[in-house]
């Protein structure tokens, strides 16, 4: 049936429920009754009506949406603190758009575990979610965190399955903050095209808002092409969850680009990770590493176990610049507390160390083949493998030869990696050049790679170029 669509000013559209009508059928636009329990494990979801409200360019979001709404191609809107897609709602978001996240105010998009989102943009006019202000900086606004009922491995008020998200989100009784249950098929709605730029607010202390953050989002969520700029913290993280993705950037984030905690399961392939070799995580204690996981902040056996896997990424390091690094930037992979995720066919240019494999459970993941680190290449790092805190573990890792068994390859000087330009800014082309190395060498006999795409080349990319159009490096 034919949508018809109608245009309301501002925060009043999201609000509206039976007092806007439909202009071709003079019927109520009515939300239903959002009669969930959003502090229970395996959230119901509502289905919405079909009919939008279509806001007027330069609307602002705030507070909650509660019935399907549209963000029109070719306008510009605004988001104004925590917003809260919930009741069965739909937010689409068509190609071109821009919203602008208002700073000081924590600005974020929250899609709950009963909303949904549909933001697809094109190669040629990507969805772009960015700062207000006229001279962006890093943390200028929240970012966009999506929230679903599938798997995860924490407990909220003794019960399982069930958490917070990070960033002081849930601070209403209702729970809209909360995460996780039993559907691993969950579905919340789709992001294609889409560029984040200059999110990430702390909270508090190891409590913040990412680029995108992920709890529990189920394998019926799709994500592809979507790059995240300027992140004040990780560029993207899952917490729990099942959902795939592919073709993801981190550029010039502060802490971590990809970092998965609480059972993160998903398959993830193709991703580009470019730094700042002056711009890192200055919290006390903070370390930028590429990839960090966690089975959970302290470490334990609980289940479901972080097993994410990654494959076909370039991970452009610190070194890879000009000058001299700050201290606080450490591994292309940190692999810690009981985590057993995978990386394989990608490549490693200009980190202190390729992978660090922390703690002795962590160990035993690995020796076991539970966590995998294969046909890898690493290139100009001081270690490939690092295993000097894995005391007490069942089968110690020895570094060479778990480096040689894999069929990783290492490589001395950031030249050695043959891409295109590994330099910030707008000449970065991280494509092979001919004759490159990680042109071939990948394999896809590994089970953990199931289902993915396979390739023949290392790394992101060999000779298409998918970031082209609809990204930025500039720096």
């Amino acid at each position: 049936m034919k949508k018809t669509f109608l245009l309301f000013p501002l925060v009043a559209a999201l609000l509206a429920t039976s007092c806007k009508k439909d202009e071709t059928t003079n019927n109520p636009i009515t939300a239903p009754t959002d009669s969930v329990s959003y502090t229970s494990a395996t959230l119901a979801r509502t289905a919405n009506n079909s009919t939008y409200v279509e806001l007027a360019d330069g609307a602002t979001l705030k507070g909650s949406i509660t019935t399907n709404t549209l963000l029109k191609a070719g306008r510009t809107y605004k988001i104004d603190g925590f917003v809260f897609v919930r009741n069965g709602a739909t937010l689409k978001v068509e190609e071109g758009v821009v919203v602008k996240g208002v700073s000081g105010s924590k600005a974020s998009l929250i899609i709950t575990r009963n909303g949904k989102i549909d933001a697809q943009g094109t190669a040629s006019n990507p969805i772009r979610f960015t700062s207000i202000e006229a001279t962006p900086n890093r943390g200028d606004w929240g970012g966009i965190i999506l929230l679903g009922n599938a798997n995860n491995n924490g407990n909220y008020n003794g019960t399982s399955g069930l958490q917070a998200i990070e960033g002081g989100v849930n601070t209403t009784t209702e729970g809209y903050g909360l995460h996780g249950g039993t559907n691993n098929a969950d579905n919340s709605g789709t992001m294609k095209y889409v560029r984040i730029e200059y999110a990430g607010v702390a909270f508090a202390v190891d409590n913040e808002i990412n680029g995108l953050t992920m709890g529990s989002v189920g394998n019926g969520t799709t994500l592809d092409h979507i790059e995240v700029y300027k992140s004040n913290d990780d560029g993207f993280e899952w917490f729990g969850g099942t959902v795939n993705a592919k073709y993801l950037i981190s550029a010039y984030s502060t802490d971590d680009d990809f970092d998965t905690d609480n059972g993160f399961s998903g398959k993830v392939q193709y991703g580009i990770s470019i730094r700042d070799n002056q711009q890192a995580d200055f919290a006390q204690g903070g370390t930028s590493n590429g990839f960090e996981s966690d089975n959970d902040a302290s470490g334990t056996a609980s289940t479901p176990r972080t097993a994410a896997v990654f494959s076909n990424f370039t991970m452009i390091g610190p070194k890879a610049q000009s000058g001299t690094p700050v201290t606080q930037f450490g591994r292309g992979a940190h692999i810690r507390r009981n985590s057993s995720e995978s990386i394989l066919n990608s490549v490693f240019v200009g980190w202190n160390t390729g992978m660090r494999i922390d703690g002795r459970l962590t160990n035993d993941n690995f020796a076991s083949g539970n966590a995998e680190f294969k046909n890898n290449m690493v290139v100009n790092a001081s270690k490939n493998i690092d295993t000097t805190s894995i005391s007490g573990a069942t089968s110690p890792v020895d570094p060479a030869a778990f480096f040689t068994a894999g069929n990783n390859t290492a490589a001395a000087n950031v030249s050695d990696a043959m891409l295109s330009s590994v330099m910030m800014g707008t000449s970065f082309n991280p494509m092979p050049a001919a004759g490159a190395a990680i042109l071939s060498g990948a394999s896809f006999t590994s089970s953990k790679l199931s289902g993915l795409e396979s390739v023949s080349y290392r790394g992101a990319a060999g000779t298409t170029s998918w970031w082209n159009g609809w990204t930025r490096f500039d720096n």
